[in-house]
C-alpha cells in the first residue's frame, strides 16, 4: 500500500515549488506523483493544422518524486508523516503524530 494516493491533498518540502499546495492527479510506477500546479515547466510545441492544434510555449505538469511531498494534516494544517497499520484483512494509513487514521 502506498503512503500517498490519488486525490490526497500535499504539500511541497523541498525544490523549487516548497511551500505550494496541490492535489495529486496521479502516480506514477517509479516512485513519482503529478501535483496540481506544481512543477510546471514551458513546453515548445510546433503546430499542425491537420489535427488543428496550435503551436507555442505551453505550460505543462511534470512528475515529482514522491519523497519531495508530505501529506498535509488537515487538523494541524501542516505536513504530517503517514505510517500504515494492518486491522484484520486490511491496511490502513493512519497520521504518525496524531494517530488518526486517513481514509476512515
Amino acid at each position: 500500500m502506498n503512503r500517498l494516493k490519488k486525490g490526497d491533498e500535499v504539500i511541497v518540502i523541498t525544490g523549487k515549488d516548497k511551500g505550494k499546495r496541490g492535489s495529486i492527479s496521479s502516480v506514477q510506477t517509479n516512485g513519482k506523483v503529478l501535483v496540481d500546479g506544481i512543477n510546471l515547466v514551458k513546453k515548445h510545441t510546433k503546430g499542425n493544422p491537420q489535427t488543428g492544434a496550435q503551436g507555442g510555449i505551453l505550460s505543462k505538469e511534470m512528475p515529482i518524486d514522491a519523497s519531495n511531498v508530505a501529506l498535509v494534516n488537515p487538523e494541524t494544517n501542516k505536513a504530517g508523516k503517514v505510517g500504515i497499520k494492518v486491522e484484520g484483512d486490511s491496511k490502513i494509513r493512519f497520521f504518525k503524530s496524531t494517530g488518526k487514521a486517513i481514509d476512515a
